[in-house]
Protein backbone atom coordinates (compact mmCIF):
# COMPACT_ATOMS: atom_id res chain seq x y z
CA UNK A 1 0.00 0.00 0.00
CA UNK A 2 1.80 2.78 -1.47
CA UNK A 3 -0.42 5.72 0.78
CA UNK A 4 -0.12 3.96 3.63
CA UNK A 5 3.83 3.84 3.39
CA UNK A 6 4.10 6.99 1.84
CA UNK A 7 1.74 8.84 3.99
CA UNK A 8 1.69 7.30 6.93
CA UNK A 9 1.66 10.22 9.71
CA UNK A 10 -1.00 12.36 7.41
CA UNK A 11 -3.45 9.39 7.41
CA UNK A 12 -3.36 8.77 10.97
CA UNK A 13 -3.47 12.43 11.74
CA UNK A 14 -6.86 12.29 8.98
CA UNK A 15 -8.00 8.95 11.34
CA UNK A 16 -7.71 11.20 14.71
CA UNK A 17 -9.65 13.74 13.12
CA UNK A 18 -13.48 11.32 13.03
CA UNK A 19 -15.35 8.73 14.92
CA UNK A 20 -14.27 6.00 13.00
CA UNK A 21 -12.49 5.15 10.04
CA UNK A 22 -15.06 4.99 7.32
CA UNK A 23 -15.54 8.42 7.73
CA UNK A 24 -12.34 9.34 6.98
CA UNK A 25 -12.89 7.87 3.58
CA UNK A 26 -13.45 11.60 2.00
CA UNK A 27 -10.11 13.03 2.82
CA UNK A 28 -8.76 9.55 2.09
CA UNK A 29 -9.68 9.79 -1.60
CA UNK A 30 -8.45 13.62 -1.84
CA UNK A 31 -5.13 11.86 -0.76
CA UNK A 32 -5.45 8.98 -3.42
CA UNK A 33 -6.04 11.07 -5.83
CA UNK A 34 -3.06 13.87 -4.97
CA UNK A 35 -1.04 10.86 -4.76
CA UNK A 36 -1.96 9.53 -8.25
CA UNK A 37 -3.26 12.35 -9.94
CA UNK A 38 -6.73 10.57 -10.20
CA UNK A 39 -8.92 8.33 -8.13
CA UNK A 40 -7.68 5.08 -9.72
CA UNK A 41 -9.05 1.00 -8.84
CA UNK A 42 -5.76 0.97 -6.78
CA UNK A 43 -6.49 3.64 -5.26
CA UNK A 44 -10.05 2.84 -4.44
CA UNK A 45 -8.54 -0.68 -3.42
CA UNK A 46 -6.03 1.46 -1.35
CA UNK A 47 -8.88 3.67 0.14
CA UNK A 48 -11.48 0.93 1.56
CA UNK A 49 -8.10 -1.25 3.13
CA UNK A 50 -7.75 1.87 5.12
CA UNK A 51 -10.95 2.79 5.99
CA UNK A 52 -12.19 -1.12 6.19
CA UNK A 53 -14.85 -1.22 4.10
CA UNK A 54 -15.89 -2.71 1.39
CA UNK A 55 -13.95 -1.44 -2.69
CA UNK A 56 -17.38 -1.03 -4.30
CA UNK A 57 -18.64 1.45 -1.13
CA UNK A 58 -15.87 3.65 -1.53
CA UNK A 59 -15.80 3.37 -5.45
CA UNK A 60 -19.60 4.79 -5.14
CA UNK A 61 -18.47 7.64 -3.30
CA UNK A 62 -16.03 8.54 -5.70
CA UNK A 63 -18.06 8.32 -8.38
CA UNK A 64 -21.09 10.19 -6.74
CA UNK A 65 -18.74 13.77 -6.10
CA UNK A 66 -17.59 15.52 -9.11
CA UNK A 67 -14.17 16.40 -6.77
CA UNK A 68 -12.70 13.03 -7.39
CA UNK A 69 -11.83 12.32 -11.50
CA UNK A 70 -12.02 8.61 -12.34
CA UNK A 71 -10.18 8.89 -15.02
CA UNK A 72 -6.55 9.90 -15.69
CA UNK A 73 -6.01 13.89 -15.59
CA UNK A 74 -3.12 15.86 -16.28
CA UNK A 75 -0.92 17.89 -13.28
CA UNK A 76 -2.81 20.24 -13.30
CA UNK A 77 -6.69 20.48 -13.16
CA UNK A 78 -7.68 23.23 -14.80
CA UNK A 79 -11.89 23.97 -14.40
CA UNK A 80 -13.20 26.92 -15.93
CA UNK A 81 -16.20 28.00 -14.22
CA UNK A 82 -18.30 29.12 -17.97
CA UNK A 83 -22.01 29.31 -15.77
CA UNK A 84 -24.01 32.14 -17.16
CA UNK A 85 -22.57 34.56 -14.46
CA UNK A 86 -19.08 34.12 -15.32
CA UNK A 87 -19.73 33.57 -18.80
CA UNK A 88 -21.20 37.48 -19.20
CA UNK A 89 -17.84 38.76 -17.46
CA UNK A 90 -16.10 37.01 -20.66
CA UNK A 91 -15.40 33.29 -19.19
CA UNK A 92 -16.81 31.91 -22.31
CA UNK A 93 -13.71 34.03 -24.78
CA UNK A 94 -11.33 32.85 -21.86
CA UNK A 95 -12.11 28.94 -22.06
CA UNK A 96 -12.03 29.21 -25.63
CA UNK A 97 -8.76 30.94 -25.99
CA UNK A 98 -7.53 28.68 -22.62
CA UNK A 99 -8.59 25.46 -24.98
CA UNK A 100 -6.45 27.02 -28.01
CA UNK A 101 -3.47 27.86 -26.09
CA UNK A 102 -3.23 24.23 -24.85
CA UNK A 103 -4.29 23.08 -28.06
CA UNK A 104 -6.60 20.93 -26.32
CA UNK A 105 -10.67 20.50 -26.38
CA UNK A 106 -13.05 20.51 -23.72
CA UNK A 107 -11.59 17.82 -21.29
CA UNK A 108 -8.79 17.22 -23.17
CA UNK A 109 -4.80 16.74 -21.53
CA UNK A 110 -2.31 18.33 -23.47
CA UNK A 111 0.55 15.81 -25.80
CA UNK A 112 2.82 16.46 -22.34
CA UNK A 113 0.25 15.34 -19.96
CA UNK A 114 0.70 18.50 -17.76
CA UNK A 115 -2.57 20.13 -18.23
CA UNK A 116 -6.61 18.92 -18.46
CA UNK A 117 -9.00 22.00 -19.26
CA UNK A 118 -12.70 21.45 -18.83
CA UNK A 119 -15.36 24.04 -17.93
CA UNK A 120 -17.98 23.26 -14.82
CA UNK A 121 -20.64 24.51 -13.25
CA UNK A 122 -20.35 27.45 -10.67
CA UNK A 123 -17.42 27.86 -8.77
CA UNK A 124 -19.09 30.53 -6.58
CA UNK A 125 -16.82 33.51 -7.60
CA UNK A 126 -18.66 35.13 -10.19
CA UNK A 127 -17.54 38.41 -8.93
CA UNK A 128 -14.18 37.71 -9.64
CA UNK A 129 -14.35 36.12 -13.07
CA UNK A 130 -12.88 34.86 -15.60
CA UNK A 131 -11.76 32.73 -12.77
CA UNK A 132 -10.96 29.23 -12.79
CA UNK A 133 -10.05 26.23 -10.05
CA UNK A 134 -6.47 24.29 -10.89
CA UNK A 135 -5.94 21.42 -8.29
CA UNK A 136 -9.08 22.79 -5.90
CA UNK A 137 -7.45 25.89 -5.46
CA UNK A 138 -8.73 29.01 -7.30
CA UNK A 139 -7.70 31.85 -9.74
CA UNK A 140 -9.54 34.82 -10.01
CA UNK A 141 -9.84 37.85 -12.11
CA UNK A 142 -8.01 36.06 -15.41
CA UNK A 143 -6.77 36.86 -18.97
CA UNK A 144 -5.13 35.10 -21.25
CA UNK A 145 -2.08 37.38 -20.03
CA UNK A 146 -2.32 36.66 -16.44
CA UNK A 147 -2.69 32.97 -17.94
CA UNK A 148 -0.05 32.68 -19.98
CA UNK A 149 2.31 33.63 -16.84
CA UNK A 150 0.58 30.89 -14.90
CA UNK A 151 0.82 28.28 -17.24
CA UNK A 152 4.93 28.56 -17.80
CA UNK A 153 5.06 28.63 -14.08
CA UNK A 154 2.87 25.50 -13.92
CA UNK A 155 4.80 23.58 -16.51
CA UNK A 156 8.40 24.67 -14.65
CA UNK A 157 7.27 23.49 -11.98
CA UNK A 158 5.83 20.05 -13.33
CA UNK A 159 9.05 19.58 -15.08
CA UNK A 160 11.43 20.51 -11.87
CA UNK A 161 9.11 17.42 -10.10
CA UNK A 162 9.72 15.16 -12.92
CA UNK A 163 13.10 15.60 -12.93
Amino acid sequence: MALKDKHAKQIEATFAKYPDKRSAVMPLLHLSQQEYGWVSPEGIEEVAGLCEMDPTQVRSIAGFYTMYSEEPKGRYWLQVCTDLSCALCGADKFYEDLKKELNVEDGGTTEDGVFTVEHVMCLAACDKAPMLQCNFHFEENLDMDKMRTKLAAWRAEAAKNKA
